[in-house]
């Protein structure tokens, strides 16, 4: 398996609190996304710009689409790409996972959300599965992934 280093990451999910799925159908709760390829983990310390919300230890997941599709930067339908945000808790010298504060996700459909560039973006508070945190259609998660056109609104890139 390729190993993947996801760069720029702050902009994933930028405002995910105020976020929501697009078009008519709701993005689902990812189940089984623990099982998937990790694509990267990262800590947001206190005083980063993205503090509040994401501060705290995240993790990248994808599913097999999305694997294909960091190869070319083209996700194909289907793929589902998952931020999996806990507290961080600094215990005898270490960084330990703390209890979960959201799990944000993208799935690729342009045929439903066309007007997101093919991605439907949902956030899901804490460990339920239906508790939703979006607000506006996407449209302000879309509005920092736009800035990564190149790459199909995707900021996680493959190590080169």
């Amino acid at each position: 398996m390729k190993s993947f280093v996801a760069t720029g990451l702050l902009g994933v999910f930028l405002t995910l609190t105020s976020c929501v799925h697009a078009g008519d159908s709701k993005v689902n709760y990812p189940e089984g996304y623990l099982g998937w390829a990790h694509i990267k983990s990262m800590i947001i310390e206190p005083g980063h710009a993205l503090e509040n919300p994401f501060q705290g230890l995240h993790h990248v997941y994808g599913n097999q689409k999305a694997i294909k599709g960091f190869e070319d930067s083209h996700f194909p339908d289907g793929s589902v790409l998952v931020f999996d945000l806990v507290q961080d808790k600094r215990l005898n010298k270490t960084i330990q996972e703390g209890e979960r504060k959201l799990v944000g996700v993208m799935h690729k459909n342009k045929n439903i959300y066309g007007n997101t560039g093919g991605w439907g973006f949902e956030g899901f508070a804490g460990n339920s599965h239906t508790q939703r945190l979006v607000k506006d259609k996407g449209k302000s998660c879309f509005s920092c992934h736009e800035s990564q056109s190149k790459h199909d609104f995707v900021f996680a890139k493959p190590r080169k």
